[in-house]
């Protein structure tokens, strides 16, 4: 009940009383009384309402519910009767006794309209009222639900332009509603409820809304028939398609410094291409992914009039023309470290890109650079970059440069880079000192078939890079090279609260055993990524100095690792923290007739924050017989 009803019951009230003072115990007597209607019992004298009198309002009464039905029911009645709600109301917007006696009565009446939203469409219910002496009145709403309505039969057709292109046999149309039909949830045997109905409307809607007619709408032939005598639904539904949008010119708007030349060839449509959701956000994905903007927003505006080349319009916010960032990190593998960042996005004045990045760590110092341009046909980028990197593992230091030049690509699914590439390394370790430099060709692909690529758990990820080239050494045979890596990881979630992890990591360098390949294109295992119990790049083929007899570390020319994770949430509370069981395996040689994989295993710590998973391990290095903390954040691909 409202608060104006409840006001306007208590202004009935006052009036009442002052027509009794008024006409005497005989007159008042002769005026109608409110009596409890049949369904509830009538309340004991002990908790009769007092007369009303002109000094003073009626008095609120408190009281108790309980609802007798199956659980699934029995929150949807608590949730939604008048009278379940009004029983915790303040002491001062409380209900009279008169006013509860209505609710109690009408209870019965809005429970079967409630009940039937969920498809039972002949409850039995009752409603009961006991005063004790002393105690808060108990009112007891009883209900046996009956048989739920299921669907018996459904029938999905099309109108508007959708209809008219099935009808001419395009094969594009007649798939699109081969799909409406297979996700049409409320199949023959399903039970009916009403808000399946208005759901399973709703995604089909959208679904065509999304896939070429924006404007679509349910025709007033759409209808869920009930017949309450056999608890059978049939429905019968006719979607009205309106026109089939193609896409038109584009429009760029905000635009300031920035050549609208990239915006236009990273759009993989053109003029009477159909209009579809996902193209369009798939393309203000790739906008975003320019570096180039804060913002980016892709839309049509669905009025029919346009429908036969609608504009597509490119709404973009710039970024500053310079951006800096500084920062500090730790990782397992790499240790503290202090980065610099600086980005131009239009040195000397051409449509380029510029990055350069620092680092310093205690392993690891690097320099980054890349100059990279707006893409151009086939959305395609051009880059040319290099680098300088010193880094110190457990036997050895090794010093590299390198610089290349290619092109790029990224979709969403898919990115490439094919690029020539010369590169120097040094290692000193306890063998001596060896510089090997390679000239070669490379092809690096990434594929992402997940469900979110910032914290999958279902789908597949796969890196492959190869390259062939020629080596060239101070201490080794020059020779011609091949080389293959690989990693592949798989999430595939058991039921709904248990989600595992699979990876595989391949790498093998092709050519003749004297050759001196670069220290940076072989392999090494260990570390965060890689095997966990072990430190980062500490697994790998070992090699005796012959004149100290020590064993140093090297880098090897095969590689091979694998690993099983599986996690699950803490609690229902907390499906954001999970722990997980690990088992990894793997290392680093330079023949398969010497691969003995290094074991490690055992616990960690996930939580999936907005930025990715973060994650804190526990491993035992089987071979090494102590554990080890790995700590990171993010993603590796």
């Amino acid at each position: 009940m409202s608060d104006r009803g409840r006001r306007a019951t208590r202004h009935a009230s006052g009036l009442l009383a002052a027509v009794c003072l008024l006409s005497g115990l005989l007159g008042c007597a002769a005026l109608p009384q409110d009596e409890a209607p049949a369904p509830v019992a009538a309340p004991s004298p002990a908790a009769a309402e007092a007369p009303a009198t002109a000094a003073s309002a009626p008095s609120t009464v408190s009281y108790r519910v309980e609802v007798q039905a199956p659980d699934e029911l029995r929150q949807l009645l608590l949730t939604y009767l008048d009278l379940a709600r009004f029983q915790n109301a303040p002491q001062a917007d409380g209900i009279t006794n008169a006013e509860l006696i209505r609710l109690a009565a009408a209870s019965p009446a809005q429970a079967r309209t409630l009940l039937e939203t969920e498809g039972y469409f002949s409850p039995q219910v009752t409603v009961k009222r006991d005063d004790p002496p002393d105690q808060t009145p108990l009112i007891t709403l009883s209900v046996t639900p009956g048989p739920r309505t299921t669907i018996a039969t459904w029938e999905l057709n099309a109108g508007g332009d959708l209809k008219k292109h099935i009808d001419a046999g395009d094969p594009a149309a007649q798939a699109l509603l081969a799909r409406l039909r297979g996700r049409w949830p409320l199949k023959e045997g399903k039970p009916f409820s009403q808000p399946q109905w208005s759901s399973a409307k709703n995604s089909t809607l959208a679904l065509l809304r999304a896939d070429g007619y924006p404007t679509a709408n349910w025709s007033l032939n759409t209808i869920a028939h009930i017949d309450a005598k056999t608890h059978e639904a049939n429905l019968a539904l006719e979607i009205d398609s309106g026109p089939l949008f193609l896409l038109g010119e584009l429009r760029i708007e905000g635009l300031k410094r920035y050549s609208e030349a990239g915006i236009r060839n990273v759009a993989d449509f053109s003029p009477g291409t159909p209009y579809s959701e996902k193209r369009l956000f798939d393309y203000q994905e790739r906008l975003g992914k320019l570096g180039l903007f804060n913002s980016v927003s892709v839309e049509i505006d669905p009025d029919p009039a346009q429908a036969a080349a609608v504009p597509v319009l490119v709404r973009v916010t710039e970024q500053s023309l310079q951006q800096a960032v500084a920062g500090v990190g730790y990782s397992d593998n790499t240790r503290e470290r202090v980065t610099l960042e600086h980005r131009h996005l239009r040195p000397f004045g051409f449509d380029l890109q510029m990055h350069n990045k620092f680092e310093l760590g205690r392993t690891r110092r690097a320099w980054t650079g890349e100059l990279l341009t707006d893409p151009g046909n086939a959305q395609y980028r051009r880059l040319l970059a290099g680098g300088v990197t010193r880094l110190d593992t457990v036997d050895d230091v090794t010093f590299s440069w390198n610089v290349r030049a290619g092109r790029s690509l990224y979709t969403e699914r898919i990115e490439r880079l094919i690029f020539a590439e010369l590169l120097n390394a040094t290692v000193k370790n306890g063998l001596g000192e060896f510089t090997s430099r390679a000239l070669s060709m490379n092809y690096n692909w990434i594929w992402r078939d997940v469900d979110d690529i910032i914290l999958p758990t279902r789908g597949l990820t796969s890196v492959i890079q190869m390259a062939g080239g020629y080596a060239v050494s101070d201490s080794a045979d020059n020779g011609p090279f091949g080389r293959l890596y690989t990693r592949n990881t798989l999430y595939w979630p058991l039921g709904s609260s248990w989600f595992t992890q699979t990876r595989l990591e391949f790498g093998e360098v092709f050519a003749k055993e004297n050759v001196g390949i670069p220290d940076t294109l072989l392999f090494r295992a260990g570390g965060d990524d890689s095997v966990r119990g072990y430190g980062y790049r500490d697994l790998g083929p070992r090699k005796i100095n012959a004149l100290t007899g020590k064993s140093v570390l090297t880098s090897g020319r095969k590689l091979l690792t694998g690993s099983i994770e599986i996690a699950h949430a803490f609690s229902a509370k907390r499906p954001s923290l999970w722990w997980a069981a690990f088992l990894d395996a793997g290392n680093a040689v330079d023949q398969w007739s010497e691969y003995k994989p290094a074991l490690g295993y055992g616990l960690g710590l996930r939580w999936r924050s907005p930025v990715g998973p973060l994650r804190i391990d526990w491993a035992y290095g089987r071979d090494l017989h102590k554990g080890r903390l790995h700590f990171s954040v993010g993603i590796a691909f």
